[in-house]
């Protein structure tokens, strides 16, 4: 069994720690994503299901049949909000794509109700199939899918494509995802599970480890996931980075920088 440092392992993965101005950062997004969600066409809070989080706020292109972006926020699956992220969609609203933001709920819930990193994937299936079987309402195409996640979203984007999704709905198609890029993404889970600082609101499990890590998943069988990290990034991250290449091969995992 390998050893973990737990000291080394929160150096490397608590990034607010490694970024000392991210409070200004957060800031930033905070504001931008105020002047994104007044934008006349937005449509906030639409509910894709009916348990804790389950909502998301879509942005329409001008023209109809636009492409459709999905933006999965981080925050290790224990903070944030789409909300806090709005600011992504002007930039691709102003090129023709419909920019959809789901939320989900966040780890650990309470007593009642626990929330896990498989419980949120399941969410995230749930947020792609309502986009599919719904977006053309709003102007976007349901065949032209993409999937952007940061962090923790990068994790959920690369389950996401590896998804078996005729076992969510017998009228979704295979190929429902084409492509996603994960932003510094996590990709397997069981530094993370040894990681203190996050143990008490994760408390993954190592069955829930093996259910949840992308690279621990055999290729799926279509689409391309593109993988880049910050190369000021932490050694783990650039590692975490390179891990889906070399796992699923360069077909699947055409970029990684």
């Amino acid at each position: 069994m390998a050893s973990y440092d737990g000291d080394w392992l929160d150096r490397m993965y608590n990034n607010r720690a490694l970024v000392p101005e991210h409070g200004e950062i957060f800031k930033r997004w905070a504001d931008a994503s105020v002047a994104a969600r007044t934008a006349p066409k937005a449509r906030l809070d639409v509910a894709y299901g009916k348990g804790e989080g389950e909502t998301l706020d879509i942005f329409p292109a001008a023209a109809a049949n636009a492409p459709v972006l999905v933006f999965i926020h981080g925050g290790y699956w224990r903070s944030l909000d789409k909300s806090d992220h709005s600011f992504v969609a002007p930039a691709f609203t102003s090129q023709g794509a419909c920019v959809v933001v789901p939320n989900y709920a966040l780890c650990p819930g309470s007593e009642n109700q626990p929330v896990t990193i498989p419980h949120i994937a399941l969410q995230m299936v749930q947020a792609l199939a309502w986009t599919w079987r719904n977006i053309a309402q709003y102007g976007g195409d349901p065949n032209r899918i993409t999937v952007i996640g940061h962090s923790a979203g990068g994790h959920l984007a690369a389950l996401l494509l590896a998804c078996a999704w005729r076992a969510y709905g017998s009228d979704l198609p295979p190929d429902l995802l084409k492509k996603a890029l994960a932003i510094s993404g996590l990709y397997e889970l069981e530094s993370i599970m040894h990681t203190p600082f996050l143990q008490q609101s994760l408390r993954l499990t190592p069955a829930q480890v093996l259910k949840s890590s992308p690279a621990w998943l055999p290729a799926p069988r279509q689409g391309a996931l593109y993988t880049v990290a910050g190369a000021d990034e932490s050694a783990e991250f650039l590692r975490q980075n390179t891990l889906m290449q070399k796992t699923w091969g360069e077909k699947t995992v055409p970029v990684c920088e």
